[in-house]
């Protein structure tokens, strides 16, 4: 009867001791439901955008080459009385290098003496027509007095013959004479030519400025020699007008779609961290490129550089501007996509239809791109009491972390849920064990062997 009595006090502690765990259990579960993370609604300027990444470059850059061979013997001076050098101001005409002209100033020489000499060959053989005609013009005579007198005791048969001989071999040798003078006044042309070839290559010796600009690079030094057999050698890069400068821009093709000319752009470089610079899109090129099978547009940004800050080839940091809000209410995206499990939900806005494990489906936050003509409607979750209760919004621009919404009960300041509540760090204090767990395998009075009671002396007991 005693033993019956002991199973049944301590089938009675075990019962109440569950009971305890479990009320203490859905207490704490209950508690860390309702306590979420919440962010205010806010009131600000939305702007949304797209990030590239490019390079800075000249708005048009002229590569200034030499279409002679030869060795630099001097470089130019700039306005200032420098020496040609990276930097340089330079105006149109501005002599940038010498070319030992040597062979051409020969070249040029001999070309001369050849013209001369054609020239005085065109004149010998004006002179060899004037000798011809005369000539023709005494075998003529000779020739009609002959006629006159025919063949008869007075004029031999062969002397007839003779006149009439000489009379066509002066006419040959007229038209032989005229031709000579075409082929000299060619060959005096020919000379002209040779001339002009060899002084122009005389002139290429002097590099000049085509445009007005600065030296962006110096691509040869004094001593070096170029050779421009094949393809003509690059000697200076000079950018036209580095007041207004570009941006080359590399687009991926998903972005594409959102770029446009005329549109507003904002970009940083690493030389000004704390400077944001302003341009506007100019063009967009359809010669895309594919890396890796990335497709890529290169966009042109056009920024002023009146202040001469930004230095060509800089790596700038871009944001195309894509849609702007001023003075709207915003929301963390986070709110947008929170869904909460059907339990959490106040009772008079629960689905009637669904099972408690399913959760509240929601419209995500659009993504980073222009509005729509089209509304979106999304849901953020308000606290209330121990739930929360749905509040439907139109969702507008996004920036890619803030969302702007719209609805009638959504107010400034208004606290969203955002997510549920974070874990908490190893070694923070949190809940301890249930004060109603039994010690099962430990009765109340014994000890395991070995083990002391808990007055430190050892022993046994009932």
């Amino acid at each position: 009867m005693r033993r019956t009595f002991r199973i049944a006090w301590l089938v009675l502690i075990v019962v109440a001791a569950v009971g305890g765990t479990l009320v203490w259990s859905l207490g704490h579960k209950n508690g860390a439901e309702t306590a979420l993370r919440t962010a205010p609604v806010q009131r600000r300027d939305l702007m949304a955008t797209i990030s590239a990444t490019g390079t800075v470059e000249p708005e048009e850059v002229v590569d200034v080459g030499a279409q002679v061979a030869g060795q630099i013997s001097a470089f130019g001076k700039d306005k200032n009385g420098k020496s040609i050098d990276w930097g340089s101001a330079v105006e149109q005409g501005t002599v940038l290098a010498q070319i030992d002209d040597a062979l051409y100033r020969a070249d040029a020489e001999a070309a001369k003496a050849q013209l001369q000499q054609a020239q005085a060959n065109a004149i010998s053989a004006d002179a060899n027509v004037l000798q011809m005609k005369a000539k023709l013009v005494q075998a003529q005579q000779d020739w009609d007095r002959a006629q006159q007198l025919g063949p008869s005791e007075a004029l031999a048969p062969s002397t007839y013959d003779q006149y009439r001989a000489n009379y066509e071999v002066a006419k040959a040798n007229l038209a032989v004479a005229q031709a000579a003078v075409q082929q000299a006044k060619a060959a005096v042309l020919q000379a002209q030519a040779a001339l002009e070839r060899a002084q122009q290559n005389l002139r290429y010796c002097t590099i000049t400025s085509p445009v007005k600009g600065v030296i962006v690079d110096r691509r040869v030094n004094i001593g070096q020699t170029v050779v421009s057999s094949l393809s003509t050698p690059s000697l200076f890069l000079i950018a036209q007008d580095l007041t207004r400068i570009q941006v080359w821009v590399s687009v991926n093709e998903a972005d594409i779609g959102n770029i446009h000319p005329g549109q507003p752009v904002t970009f940083t470089v690493d030389a000004f961290p704390n400077q944001v610079f302003h341009g506007q899109i100019t063009n967009i090129r359809l010669n895309a490129t594919m890396t890796q099978n990335v497709v890529t547009y290169t966009v042109e940004v056009t920024t002023d550089n009146a202040a001469g800050k930004l230095l060509p080839y800089l790596t700038a940091n871009v944001r195309f501007i894509t849609g702007s809000r001023h003075n709207v209410l915003v929301v963390p995206n986070a709110a947008l996509r929170w869904q909460p499990q059907v339990n959490q939900i106040a009772p008079q806005f629960r689905p009637a239809a669904e099972a408690p494990s399913t959760a509240v489906r929601r419209n995500p936050p659009p993504a980073s791109a222009p509005d729509a003509s089209a509304p979106r409607h999304g849901t953020v979750w308000v606290e209330q009491g121990e739930f929360v209760r749905p509040s439907n919004v139109n969702v507008g621009l996004t920036d890619g972390t803030l969302t702007e919404v719209e609805g009638p009960d959504v107010v400034e300041g208004m606290p969203v849920v955002v997510g549920e509540p974070l874990p908490q760090a190893s070694g923070s204090p949190g809940p301890g064990p249930s004060p109603f767990t039994p010690q099962i395998g430990r009765p109340r009075g014994r000890t395991a062997p070995g083990e002391s009671p808990p007055g430190g002396q050892p022993g046994g007991g009932r």
